[in-house]
């Protein structure tokens, strides 16, 4: 009688060890699968940020025309380029006259005079910039004064 009760425990203790096998080898696969849909968004984000890196300099390019002609056909032009980004979630980058100058996102091409509070504002923004959700695609270029 022995023999089949150590029968039994060993293959009590197989089952338990394979159960518990099966149940890592679930939990590294999920951990897998989450990894590569992740990593998927970074490739799609990336490739992404490359197109729009492409054309940033014809969006800037149509916002001068369309700040000197002021063109009701460029300004629906623009305006379905904008929809286009935003739908991709792709936003500017809030550089505003007055406002604080944050090193992380914007760029000082120029030191224009000096504020009373001695810190940093942006006195102009010479050109936009375009952030894809919180990966910076371009810092907006400002003048500041210090």
């Amino acid at each position: 009688m022995k023999t089949k009760k150590n029968k039994t425990s060993k293959i009590d203790e197989k089952q338990e060890l394979l159960k518990a096998q099966l149940v890592r080898a679930l939990a590294d696969y999920d951990n897998l699968q989450k990894r590569v849909e992740k990593e998927k968004g970074q490739y799609r984000d990336l490739a992404l940020v490359r197109i729009i890196v492409k054309l940033l300099p014809a969006i800037d390019m149509l916002e001068d025309s369309q700040n000197h002609l002021k063109d009701s056909g460029l300004a629906i032009a623009l305006k379905e380029m904008y929809d286009m980004l935003s739908e991709e979630g792709v936003e500017k980058v809030s550089a505003i006259k007055g406002t604080l100058f944050n090193e992380e996102v914007h760029e000082a091409v120029e030191v224009v005079g000096k504020t009373k509070k001695g810190v940093p504002t942006i006195e102009e923004v010479v050109l936009p910039g375009w952030k894809l959700g919180e990966i910076l695609v371009r810092p907006a270029k400002v003048k500041v004064k210090k």
